[in-house]
């Protein structure tokens, strides 16, 4: 195993177990080394701080153990069998709850890694080359946890891994193959669509957030924006709505949010979809047609050099919904967005809620559920924000 040695006094974070390498903490790389190479890391006396993966880029190690160490199958083998603990003692494994993320990256001591579980099927997502080079071992390893009954491991990196890594992945079947795209989710019916939706399929972090507007559903017209696969939709109708409406710019997204529903509540009428741009219907919606408005946009800032026009559009979406909700209702607002804080996203929401006059009071502050951890040592980890508010 070939050894990167760091600058003399760039090993503090590391000695802080946080399990990043950044390129400029480096001083010497060895010769021959390849992209996505397990390497061990030294400090500039010698001294040895761990194992990780290689990668070109501003991160150029992604840390796996606190000291020299074989990443073999049974390594990753042990990390998927604590991980799937970890959610046996979240609650997560039950006949009415066949979905959720088995493998959360950093937070799972498995950084560049992504696993969701589908009922029998595991989506494994590679976002560094190093856990690219591993699929197979790790697939080998889901399948073989006790109990879990993977029978199907489809990889879907096409679109995660770096572009300058020229590693051409494929998007297919690594084990098994395509048996049904029907998950259970806190006893709802969803269509995963793996195969072509975004992530993984579904956006398995809202779950505990769409089982609390469930509870504020009850007797409420609810507008769900940017709805994608209609998850707080399906919610919102078991929650006792009056009327659910779902809107999304991308008419595929809609025809699955449609299905989910008919799959729940077959022949609803309560239920009406829109494909439409989400600021142009918030502008000319009529006030006070709604009592439950879920505004949940893709990630306005994905890197930092987006972050002041993010901002804006956080306002903009949060002001519209400000303006309009009936008296006494309650807005749910997120942001996914990893470079924005929660800072700046409560100053977005904040700012928006001043424009509109509105006594505004915050309910509950919202994140990802717990089947996403964030390593203590690892705060990037800790993405999606969320603000539930009651609006007089």
């Amino acid at each position: 195993m070939k050894t990167i040695t760091l600058k003399r006094g760039k090993e503090d974070s590391l000695l802080r177990f946080h399990p990043w390498v950044f390129s400029g903490a480096i001083a010497t790389l060895p010769d021959g080394l390849e992209e996505g190479e397990t390497v061990t890391v030294a400090a500039a006396d010698g001294t040895c701080l761990g194992t990780g993966h290689y990668e070109i880029g501003s991160i150029a190690v992604r840390m796996l153990s606190w000291r020299e160490e074989e990443t073999g199958k049974e390594f990753y083998a042990e990390r998927l069998a604590n991980a799937w603990q970890l959610r046996r003692r979240l609650g997560l494994v039950r006949p009415d709850n066949s979905t959720f993320r088995l493998v959360h990256g950093e937070g799972d001591f498995l950084p560049g890694c992504v696993v969701d579980v589908y009922g029998n099927t595991a989506v494994l997502q590679a976002h560094s080359p190093g856990m690219h080079y591993a699929r197979n071992m790790i697939a080998q390893a889901l399948t073989e946890l006790p109990g879990a009954g993977i029978r199907n491991v489809y990889y879907k990196s096409e679109t995660t891994l770096p572009f300058k890594a020229r590693l051409d992945p494929v998007n297919d079947y690594i084990i098994g193959g395509f048996e049904t795209n029907i998950a259970e989710e806190n006893g709802l019916k969803f269509n995963i669509d793996w195969l072509k939706g975004q992530k993984t399929g579904f956006f398995v972090d809202q779950r505990d957030n769409r089982a609390l507007i469930e509870t504020y559903s009850k007797g409420a017209r609810v507008l769900n924006m940017f709805c994608y696969t209609g998850g707080f939709s399906v919610y919102a109708m078991r929650g006792g709505a009056t009327l659910v409406h779902s809107v999304d710019s991308s008419a595929k997204a809609v025809a699955l949010t449609d299905a989910n529903i008919e799959l729940n509540f077959p022949g609803d009428q309560r239920h009406t979809s829109f494909a439409q741009d989400a600021f142009k219907y918030l502008q000319e919606m009529p006030e006070s047609a709604y009592d439950l408005i879920i505004l949940d946009p893709p990630a306005f800032a994905k890197h930092r050099g987006a972050i002041k026009n993010a901002m804006v559009g956080y306002r903009r979406i949060n002001a519209a919904a400000f303006r309009k909700i009936a008296p006494g209702g309650i807005l749910a607002t997120f942001s996914c967005s990893q470079a924005i804080s929660k800072e700046q996203f409560r100053l977005a929401v904040f700012t928006a809620a001043a424009q509109s006059g509105r006594k505004v009071r915050i309910i509950h502050q919202l994140t990802q559920g717990a089947d996403h951890p964030v390593s203590i040592y690892h705060p990037e980890g800790e993405y999606l924000k969320g603000l539930i508010l009651h609006v007089e």
